[in-house]
C-alpha cells in the first residue's frame, strides 16, 4: 500500500473559476501525437469517451477523456487524443458519461439499516431509544445483516470507500471484503456494557483483537472508536491515544456533536470538547472527528494544528436539529473535512451523493450567499476531502496516476442530468444515486451497468426484511413504540 501522507496543513480553500475559464478547462485537450499499438502500454482497463472529473489540485477536467487502469491503479489519464497509449482487452466507452473519483462516506454506522425508519422524530432519541434498542438486539447476525444492506446501498449510491464505527466490526469487515468495497472500520469503545464487551477495558481488548486481524488488508483499515469523550474516561481516551500511535492506525470519535457533550465536557474540565481532547493529548493526525458541530475559531485552531480529519454531517444535524457545522469556516482554515451520512437511522440514508445538494444549498442559506459555496467544492468534499479527513489523500480521492482505481461513471444523459454544461453542477445539484451506472474499486468492477456484481441484492433485501419481525418483536416485549 501507498505511504500515508502526514503533511500537517491540507487546502480545501479555492474559488470556482469564472464560467468562460471553466469552459475552457473543461474543453481541455493538450496535443499529442497518437502511438501506434505496436508501442501500446497493456493495462487491464480503459474506460474511454468520458467527462472526466479528475479532482486533482488543478481541477483538471477533459471533455472528451479517458482512463487507464491496471494492477487496481491508475496507469494513465488524459484527452481521448492520447488514449492510443494504452491497450486493454477490457474497454468501457461510456459515450459522454461523467467520470470522477469515486464518493466517499466520512462517517456511518452501517449496521444500523435494520433501524431505518424507527424514531425519525423522537427527541434525544439516542438516549431513548436507540441505546436501549441497541442493548435487546445488536448481535453478530443483526451486524451482518445490516452492514450488506449498507454496502448494498452505499455501492448503489457511488460510495467506494466509507468509514464506519459499531460493535463486531470483524463481521462488518468480512461484508465488506465480500463487498469488494473499500473502509476504515471503527470498533467501539464505550464505558457502559455493550453487546461485544462489558466495559470499556474489554473493548479495547476487542478492538486490538480485531486490529491485528485486518492490519495488513488491502482495502480495510481497522480503527480503534472511542464512542465520544463524554462516554469514555480521560484514561480510556489517552490509552487509546497510545495504543493507536503504536499500532498506527486511526481513531475514530464523536466529537463536539451535541450540547449534551458540550455541558458535560464542560462540568467535567471546563472546556470545550475540542479543548478538553487538545488538552489530555488524545488529538493527533490519525483521529478522525464526527460531527464538530460545537466549535469556535479556538477549537478550528486545534484541529488544524493537530491535522485532525473531520466528517461533517449535515443532513443527520439537520434532522437531529443539533445545529449546522462551520464546516465553511473549517475549509478556510485549510481542516481535512470530507462528507459523511452518519447512521441509517441518522439521516436515513447511506449516498454521499445526496449530501452534495444539501450541503451545497444549506451552507448557502446558512451565509446568505449564493457564492458562499460551489459545486466544484462541494464536489471536492465528497471525494479528496473525504481521503484528506481520513489521511488517505495519497492513494484515493483524486484520479491521478499512482492512486488507486476507485471510480464511478455517472448517467449524463437521463433526464435529470442532461444537459451538461458545467459538470460538477449536474453531479452536485442534478444527479440522484440511481444515475450512478458503473462503479469500480480498486480496479475492480463492482457494480456495471446498475448490475451489482459482488452482492446479491435480492438475498440481502430478503434478509433485512425478515430480520424486521425480530425489531418488531422486541420492541413490543419493551413498549417501545414504532414511531
Amino acid at each position: 500500500m501507498l505511504a500515508k501522507n502526514r503533511a500537517i496543513e491540507w487546502h480545501l480553500n479555492f474559488k470556482l473559476p469564472a464560467a468562460s475559464t471553466l469552459l475552457a478547462i473543461s474543453l481541455l485537450f493538450p496535443a499529442s501525437a497518437a502511438c501506434s499499438n505496436s508501442t501500446a502500454t497493456q493495462v487491464d482497463l480503459i474506460i474511454e469517451d468520458g467527462i472526466i472529473l479528475t479532482v486533482d489540485s488543478d481541477n483538471t477536467v477533459y471533455r472528451r477523456g479517458f482512463i487507464a487502469i491496471r494492477d487496481g491503479l491508475i496507469a494513465g489519464v488524459g484527452p481521448i487524443s492520447e488514449r492510443d497509449q494504452f491497450i486493454a482487452d477490457d474497454v468501457l466507452n461510456v459515450d459522454g458519461d461523467i467520470v470522477m473519483p469515486g464518493l466517499i462516506n466520512g462517517h456511518t454506522h452501517a449496521s444500523m439499516t435494520v433501524f431505518r425508519s424507527l424514531a425519525d422524530d423522537v427527541e434525544d432519541r439516542l438516549h431513548n431509544y436507540v441505546f436501549p434498542l441497541e442493548s435487546k438486539l445488536v448481535s453478530r447476525e443483526m451486524v451482518r445483516v445490516g452492514a450488506r444492506l449498507a454496502n448494498l446501498e452505499m455501492i448503489k449510491g457511488g460510495v467506494t470507500t466509507y468509514a464506519d464505527m459499531y460493535y463486531f466490526e470483524d463481521v462488518v469487515a468480512e461484508t465488506v471484503d465480500e463487498a469488494g468495497m473499500r473502509a476504515v472500520l471503527g470498533e467501539t469503545v464505550i464505558e457502559f456494557p455493550v453487546a461485544d464487551a462489558e466495559n470499556a477495558d474489554a473493548g479495547i481488548d476487542y478492538a486490538i483483537q480485531f486490529i491485528n486481524k485486518y492490519k495488513n488488508h488491502a482495502l480495510i483499515t481497522p480503527a480503534f472508536a472511542p464512542h465520544a469523550p463524554y462516554t469514555n474516561t480521560t484514561e480510556t481516551l489517552q490509552e487509546i491515544t497510545r495504543l493507536s500511535k503504536l499500532m498506527d492506525v486511526p481513531v475514530l470519535i464523536h466529537l463536539a456533536e451535541s450540547e449534551k457533550e458540550r455541558l458535560s465536557i464542560l462540568e467535567r474540565s471546563g472546556m470545550s470538547p475540542i479543548q478538553y481532547m487538545d488538552s489530555i493529548e488524545a488529538l493527533h493526525d490519525r483521529v478522525i472527528a464526527a460531527h464538530v458541530v460545537f466549535a469556535n475559531a479556538s477549537d478550528i485552531e486545534i484541529l488544524f494544528q493537530h491535522s485532525v480529519g473531520v466528517s461533517h454531517n449535515l443532513s443527520s444535524n439537520l434532522k437531529s436539529a443539533k445545529g449546522i457545522s462551520p464546516a465553511m469556516a473549517m475549509v478556510k482554515r485549510g481542516v481535512r473535512i470530507g462528507l459523511g451520512t452518519d447512521g441509517p437511522m441518522s439521516s436515513n440514508s447511506l449516498s454521499t451523493l445526496s449530501e452534495l445538494n444539501i450541503v451545497a444549498k444549506v451552507h448557502k442559506l446558512n451565509s446568505t450567499s449564493a457564492s458562499a459555496i460551489s459545486s466544484l467544492q462541494v464536489v471536492r468534499m465528497a471525494t479528496i476531502g473525504g481521503a484528506a479527513a481520513l489521511h488517505m489523500d495519497d492513494e484515493i480521492g483524486s484520479i491521478e496516476n499512482g492512486k488507486f482505481a476507485d471510480i464511478i461513471v455517472i448517467d449524463s444523459k437521463a433526464a435529470n442530468t442532461a444537459p451538461v454544461y458545467n459538470p460538477y453542477s449536474v453531479v452536485v445539484y442534478g444527479a440522484n444515486p440511481s444515475n450512478v451506472k458503473h462503479s469500480i474499486i480498486n480496479g475492480r468492477f463492482v457494480m456495471k451497468n446498475r448490475s451489482l456484481l459482488t452482492l446479491d441484492q435480492d438475498e440481502i433485501l430478503d434478509a433485512a426484511n425478515d430480520y424486521m419481525k425480530q425489531v418488531t418483536a422486541v420492541l413490543t416485549d419493551m413498549a417501545l413504540e414504532i414511531q
